[in-house]
Order: structure tokens, then sequence, then C-alpha cells
């Protein structure tokens, strides 16, 4: 009677154990199915608009502290509550009125200045001329001869792989947190968590001068697409963003700021410089993006789009676009001609630190916290491949773009050195100049883009094809840390920043 009465206990036991566990997935997967709903849910994006539907419902309409992205969430949540305690066939609940506002407002836009639209007529008059160039100019590329792309395709990387240690520099006494060469290629610039922007002869490494007018750390700096040192000190040659908030302008003559434009509620984190000099982009932990006007150090644009902090900014080579990243762990690219959202970056699963556009025009790179790379195709408006790059955050991206100007003046000048010479070498070399010109820039136009940089906090700065996506050089920087990397646009150097205060150059070992 005892052992029975025993095993009826033990079964009920066990039953009431594996129904307690059945209730308790059911809850977890309820929970997954309410979030999976919660996303699909169409809520207003304007914020006065959201706190009207909040009041509906009977929410109360903001909290304290709550932020207007926070405030959205919260919609989102409640909205998808009240649907789960109706039943999963029930539809969103919505009234009349504000169905019908929305049928009415095809899509949601923040009215602009007339500052804002001369602005983008000028980008597209700078743009479009561009874009139809590079385009002819890949039709033509598609065109080359396979044996030709393979023999320039080794050639370069095998460059690539000769690049080691040249020296290393303590840069500041903070951390360096981003670094990035002059389009001369001889001027590298550094801002650090100090506050402080430097100068720095390269490869000499040695300072130039110390520009001081970041109150906290510097987290973004960029250089003019036509920056000299031989400009005038009225002359922008540089842009950095401020962890308190301002965006400054500088000449490389002076060691104040020229102009500092203000309007970021949180740190600035990336700048940008648009490839025509005239505009400059910031992002923040503001949650923003914005747009500023060079010539008036005015703000034209103040973009919102992202639920978190957005970290990274870059344009594209065409300038008409910008692509940023934020810690919500999703990207974004713009058209700033007409202000839409031309594709969504959705994949990583931490947030988004760095963003690249390659020379292509249409292909994009990001590195995020989730330790991987992914590249995105515009055309198809996809991701295309996923490089596990890092064991640890990938903290910058830098594709290889060769300047045209830079060609020009090498050969011209090894052009000279062979007319001066006089020996029948020379003569022979000159036989055919404009067929071995043709040639040179050939393989210069397909060089840039061919392969990128990225830094990940390991300690490492790796180097990959940009064709299919492989690892060509790993460099160890002897740092925990690497905050940033960047490439010459003479493919000669390669410099990274890191956590330890010091920055390394790297050369191919038979270039200097």
């Amino acid at each position: 009677m005892t052992e029975l009465t025993l095993d009826t206990l033990m079964d009920d036991g066990n039953y009431l154990g594996s129904e307690r566990a059945r209730l308790e997935n059911k809850v977890i997967l309820d929970e997954l199915e309410r979030k999976k709903k919660a996303r699909t849910l169409a809520v207003p994006t304007d914020d006065n608009r959201v706190k009207a539907r909040l009041r509906e419902i009977g929410e109360p309409i903001t909290l304290f502290g709550e932020r207007a992205a926070d405030r959205r969430d919260r919609l989102i949540y409640v909205l998808s509550q009240i649907n789960a305690a109706r039943g999963d066939d029930a539809q969103p609940l919505h009234d009349e009125s504000s169905s019908e506002s929305e049928a009415e407002e095809e899509e949601f836009y923040t009215p602009g200045t007339l500052e804002l639209l001369e602005a983008r007529k000028r980008i597209a008059e700078f743009s479009l001329p561009r874009a139809q160039k590079r385009v002819a100019q890949q039709r033509i590329d598609s065109k080359m001869d396979l044996g030709r792309i393979v023999d320039i395709r080794k050639k370069v990387f095998a460059e690539v792989k000769k690049f080691s240690n040249l020296g290393s520099q303590i840069g500041d006494e903070r951390p360096i947190s981003q670094v990035r060469f002059a389009p001369n290629n001889q001027i590298l610039a550094t801002g650090s968590w100090s506050g402080t922007l430097k100068l720095w002869n390269v490869p000499a490494c040695t300072p130039i001068r110390a520009l001081r007018g970041h109150s906290d750390r510097i987290g973004g700096v960029a250089w003019h697409p036509q920056a000299t040192l031989s400009q005038s000190e009225e002359a922008v040659n540089l842009v950095s963003g401020g962890g308190e908030g301002s965006v400054n302008l500088w000449s490389t003559n002076g060691e104040q700021p020229l102009s500092v434009m203000q309007g970021h509620q949180g740190r600035v984190c990336r700048v940008a410089f648009h490839p025509s000099g005239n505009y400059v982009a910031s992002a923040s932990f503001d949650t923003t993006w914005r747009l500023w006007d060079v010539n008036t150090a005015k703000e034209l644009q103040l973009q919102e789009g992202h639920s978190k902090e957005v970290y990274s900014v870059e344009f594209q080579n065409d300038g008409a676009l910008v692509a940023s990243g934020g810690l919500d762990a999703i990207g974004r690219v713009w058209d700033l001609r007409t202000g839409r959202t031309a594709m969504v970056l959705d994949g990583h699963v931490q947030a988004i630190f760095a963003t690249a556009f390659s020379p292509t025009g249409y292909q994009i790179a990001t590195g995020a916290g989730d330790d991987t790379i992914r590249i995105w195709d515009m055309r198809s408006l996809k991701s295309l491949y996923t490089i596990p790059a890092h064991v640890s955050n990938v903290s910058d991206v830098r594709f290889f773009h060769a300047n045209d100007l830079y060609f020009k003046h090498a050969h011209s000048l090894s052009t000279q050195d062979v007319v001066m010479n006089g020996t029948e070498e020379a003569e022979s070399k000159r036989d055919s100049p404009e067929k071995e010109f043709a040639a040179a820039e050939e393989e210069w136009r397909y060089r840039s883009g061919l392969f990128f940089a990225s830094a990940g906090y390991d300690g490492f700065v790796k180097l990959w094809s940009a064709d299919d996506w492989q690892l060509l050089k790993r460099l160890s920087t002897d740092a925990g840390k690497v905050m940033s990397v960047d490439i010459s646009s003479d493919g000669n150097m390669l410099v990274s920043g890191t956590y330890n205060r010091n920055f390394q150059l790297f050369t191919p070992e038979d270039v200097l």
C-alpha cells in the first residue's frame, strides 16, 4: 500500500513538473511571438503623433527622462500587449481619424529650410556627372581581358602582403581615437581622448603642431578633399568632432578652430567631409546625424532615423549618398538629393562602429560589435558576404581609394627621369610612352578599391581582398585595442591608432 502511494505521488510530481515546464515554454514562445508581431506594427514616427496615440489608449504621454525614440518604443510595446490580450486574430488598435490621416499622408517627412533645398540642388549637380563618369568607366573596365585582371590582382596582393611595421610613435597622453592621412600623403592627423588634434609628418612621424579646441574626447577626424599645407590660414583643411557635442573646422596653419558648429545634444563620434568639400556630416549620441555647410558653418539638416546613438557616418565618392551606422545595430543609406532612405543595412546583432563606401560606388562595408564585417550591395539591396573579421569589436574599416592626382604626379616624375637619363635603355622606354601611360593608368584605376583594412579590439589590423573577401595580411600592433586605421591614397602606407596612446606606421618592405 505504501509503495503504491509513493508511486502515485512520484507520477503526480512528474506530471506537475512537465506541466509547469510546458506552461513556462508557452510563456516564452508567446513573448517571442509578441515581439515578432510588434516589429510589424505600423506606428507614427512623428513625436507629437506618438504622444497623441499614447493619450488615446490611456497611457502617459511621456515619462521622466524619456526620449522621443524611447517613447515610440513604449508605444509599440503597449500596442503589442493590447493586441496579444485581444487574441492572435485581432487587428491592431486604431481609430478612424488616425487611419484617415495616415492614408492621406503617404510618407513621413520633416519640413526643411530653403538653404537645405539649395544644398540638395548643388549636391545633385555635383554628384550626377561623377556618377555618370564612374558608370561609364566601369562599363569599360568590365571588358578588360581576364588575364590582365589576374595579373593586376597578383601584383597588388603581393604588394599588400609585404606590409610590415615601420615604426611606432606615442601620439598623446590618452587613447588615439582616430587616424587619417591627408590627401597629399605627407601629413597624418590624430584625434585623442584628451581633446587634442595633432598633425604629424609622415613617414618621419615628427610632430607639426597640436590643435586645441575641444573640451572632451575627440571622436572623429576628417580631411578636406583638397587639403594641403600650402593653403591660407582662412582655408578649411580639417574637421573634428568632440565629446562636448561641437564640430570644429580647422586650418593646418593655425592652432585655433576657424569655426565651431554647435547643435548636437550629445557626444559627436564620427565626422566626414563631402567629396565636394562644401559639406560636413557628423554622427552623435543624440540619435541623429547632421549635415553642415562649411562656408557658412550652419546646420542644414538634422536627420533622425536611428533608435539609439549614431556612431558612424560616411559619404559615397559620387557625393549623392551618405551611410550612417548606429548602436541599434542598424545602418542606413540616405539619398542627400531627396532626403529619403535608399537602403536599410539590417543584419548585425551588435552596434555598428564603422561604415565605408567602396570606390565602386555601390558596395558598403560595415564593422560591428559582433566581430564581423558585412558587405552590402546597393544594386540588390542585400548583404553579399559576412566576414568573421576579428575576435573582438571591429572598430574601423577603410577601403583603398586611389588618388588620381598622386598617380599623374608620380608618372610625370618617372617620365622626367627617363628623359634625363639619355641611355639606350631610356630611349627604348620612350618608344611608346602613351601606351605605357595607358597601361599604368589602367592598373592604377583597377587597383582602387581592390583591398581594404580593418581594425579590431583584438589588437590586430587586417588587410582583405575586396573581390573574394579573403584575408591577405594580419598585422600586430602590440596593443590591446586598435581604435582606428587608414590607408594612404598612394597605397604605400597604413596607419593604426591604439588605446595604448600610440600610432603605428606600416609600409611594404621594399618601399622605404
